[in-house]
């Protein structure tokens, strides 16, 4: 439990800025070299390097060099671990929601 505690806190902080989740989007697309994955940001190519690094460390994507071409790609099974911790999250706010709905009814028709 602890480890995917912080396998959740790395995808989180990963995700928390708007480059690696647009590298993230863009990378759902299909794989990509990092020259393509730089060309819409402005940014050095060396700052892009640190991003896919935080993102590799994730776990939400990998890369494997040949020559001098590196090539990343989503890891999906990092995205489905939190799409699931998400969707329960949402799963136990909804019947939360529902049972206080069931309480307000309640409470109207006993006024």
């Amino acid at each position: 439990m602890a480890n995917h505690s912080t396998d959740l806190d790395r995808t989180f902080a990963a995700l928390s800025d708007p480059i690696r989740r647009a590298i993230v989007t863009r990378l759902c697309e299909g794989p990509k070299s990092v020259s393509e994955l730089s060309q819409p940001f402005e940014i050095a190519l060396p700052s892009l390097l640190k991003h896919v690094r935080v993102l590799e460390e994730s776990g939400l994507i990998s890369s494997e060099k040949t020559g001098r071409v590196r090539t990343c790609r989503i890891e999906r099974r990092a995205l489905r671990e939190t799409e699931a911790w998400i969707h329960r999250h949402v799963a136990a706010w909804e019947q939360r929601l529902d049972r206080l709905e069931t309480h307000v009814q309640r409470m109207k028709r006993k006024h």
